[in-house]
């Protein structure tokens, strides 16, 4: 079976590497265009772009894919290549470009899409995260028939895998990556002997999976603890969860739930104790323990690390100047 493979950051290349592994020909690649990255800004490829380079696969990076577009000689070259490949099913796996119905309608099988949850539950750009953010206690990956909706095609297969209590979206991103490569090679697997059936997605249960912003990333210590909690994880590696303490922005990557100490009559954010251990906040409902900081600028560091560093002391308030005015009224 020829597959066109559309896809853009590290979950896509996973899948990527699990088809070629598997014997299928890849005879297109289709990615985002490089983009800077790094100290120096300087142009870099994607995950995807360098596997297929590496194998030897032709890539394509069009702007965009719609003829009547912002960039229609990008979309006219995509289509002569998508053509010329002669693929029996294209397989999409976050790529970043919105696909039009002339590509939908292109290969005999269509277009294959993997998704990072368990349809209809989190569609959107961002089901892990928000997966997280939510508490949920499982997720999943859904191989999808694609259609001209946002992660409305039919169902093809579906598996499901426990998101873990101290799960981030760094380690559950990687274990859905993979999950996700190994559903699409059996999807594609069936449907070359006829196996592969759709089924519609439910009508209840839909929840979309916004984009994650970096405005969302400060730290709101009203909140009850576990749902900042979950934040902090779901927020990891991107935009990672930050708040300010003694007129710096500092981010927080690892925390616990504590009950050692009374948050009771605390203002959020108020700092209870600091150890080796953590550094000991009230929130809006219960306390946290931070066990995981870093500075601008720095390195991730263990409390007790960070602590040697920077000055926390019981009683002062994180977060914005406002939280602090409260804690001070006289200064």
């Amino acid at each position: 079976m020829r597959v066109i493979f559309a896809g853009t950051p590290e979950f896509a290349r996973v899948a990527l590497e699990q088809l070629l592994a598997a014997g299928f020909t890849v005879p297109l690649v289709l990615s985002q265009p490089d983009r800077p990255a790094g100290r120096g800004m300087k142009l870099q490829a994607s995950p995807v772009k360098q596997c297929a380079l590496e194998h030897g696969i032709a890539v394509a990076q069009p702007r965009s894919l719609r003829l009547d577009g912002k960039y229609p000689e990008d979309a006219a070259a995509a289509q002569d290549a998508l053509r010329n490949a002669r693929a029996d099913v294209m397989v999409v796996a976050a790529y970043g470009l919105i696909l039009p119905q002339w590509v939908l309608d292109l290969p005999p099988k269509g277009c294959l899409n993997i998704h990072a949850s368990l349809l209809p539950r989190w569609r959107g750009a961002a089901p892990i995260h928000r997966a997280i953010e939510a508490g949920d206690a499982e997720t999943g990956v859904t191989i999808m028939q694609m259609d001209a909706g946002l992660d409305t095609g039919a169902m093809l297969l579906a598996q499901r895998l426990p998101i873990g209590p101290a799960d981030t979206t760094a380690t559950l991103h990687d274990r859905l990556a993979a999950l996700g490569g190994r559903l699409v090679v059996e999807a594609l697997e069936l449907a070359a002997c006829g196996g592969l059936h759709a089924v519609p997605q439910p009508v209840e249960g839909i929840t979309y999976a916004h984009k994650i912003e970096k405005s969302e990333s400060a730290i709101d210590w009203a909140l009850p603890a576990a749902v900042i909690a979950r934040r902090i994880r779901a927020f990891d590696p991107f935009p990672g969860a930050s708040t300010e303490a003694a007129g710096e922005a500092i981010k927080v990557w690892g925390c616990e739930m504590d009950s050692g100490l009374s948050a009771q009559g605390q203002l959020p954010g108020q700092v209870l104790a600091v150890g080796a251990e953590g550094v000991r906040i009230a929130c809006g409902e219960g306390a946290l323990r931070l066990t995981v900081l870093q500075r601008a600028g720095g390195k991730r560091l263990a409390a007790g690390d960070f602590l040697r560093g920077f000055d926390l002391q019981p009683g002062m308030v994180l977060g914005d100047s406002a939280a602090r005015a409260a804690a001070n009224p006289g200064a």
